[in-house]
């Protein structure tokens, strides 16, 4: 499934020169952790989120003083973040285009959420030639795991699930085998790991359009005729 597919085509977004504190009062109001910066071409600026303006706050707290304190203090550092955290507009605000992590409409789900995972992140903005097609957040990967998997004859997923297991370097098993018959897949064979044996039945039981899977896989390390 791709982002295309799934992602929020009418994003809110806002010009650099909304007010600082009228985006805060626009993500309250409508519920959202985010707004997109564009200029009027649409072309991404960055993004404002809750977290660059609660930095607003953070900034304002005074750290303990100490020794420690005074031998690493940044004051320019400090003063940085400040005038950033209390700038008047979105623009000064927000987290730039280039310090963030986007995607295309051709992006796979599986993909922007490996994204999201790695970096940490909430939400991708989608970009078409650096504008602003749309935005896939955490709530709409989990929206594509309830949509129902294609239907499929036997053939188009055994295609599948060889095309899987060849994807994915761990699932090299050269002694396992599978066979498709009514939407079932039956896995054989030997099989010397059993964290491979349990990640090709997962894998086998999310082919779209696989019905129920056969383990019949027979653990190598009794069969000592299997080198």
């Amino acid at each position: 499934m791709l982002l295309g597919d799934i992602m929020t085509r009418n994003v809110i977004a806002v010009p650099p020169d909304t007010p600082a504190l009228a985006v805060a009062r626009l993500l309250a109001d409508r519920g959202i952790s985010a707004v997109p910066v564009t200029d009027s071409w649409n072309m991404l600026l960055g993004i404002v989120s809750e977290a660059d303006l609660i930095h607003r706050l953070a900034v304002n707290d005074v750290p303990a003083g100490g020794l420690l304190h005074a031998l690493f203090y940044d004051r320019d550092r400090a003063a940085t973040e400040y005038a950033r955290a209390h700038g008047a507009t979105a623009g000064d605000v927000m987290t730039h285009e280039a310090d963030l992590i986007t995607a295309t409409e051709d992006t796979t789900a599986e993909h922007a959420a490996q994204l999201i995972e790695q970096h940490k992140v909430r939400r991708l903005p989608v970009l078409r030639d650096g504008l602003l097609v749309g935005i896939v957040s955490r709530a709409d990967l989990l929206r594509a795991l309830l949509v129902p998997p294609p239907a499929a004859d036997d053939a188009e997923i055994r295609a599948r699930v060889s095309a899987e297991i060849a994807r994915l370097p761990w699932a090299d098993a050269p002694y396992v085998f599978f066979d498709v018959r009514d939407g079932e897949v039956t896995l054989y064979g030997f099989c010397h790991s059993a964290a491979v044996r349990d990640g090709l039945r997962a894998l086998a039981t999310n082919t779209a359009g696989v019905r129920m899977v056969n383990d019949r896989i027979t653990d190598a390390a009794y069969n000592h005729n299997v080198l």
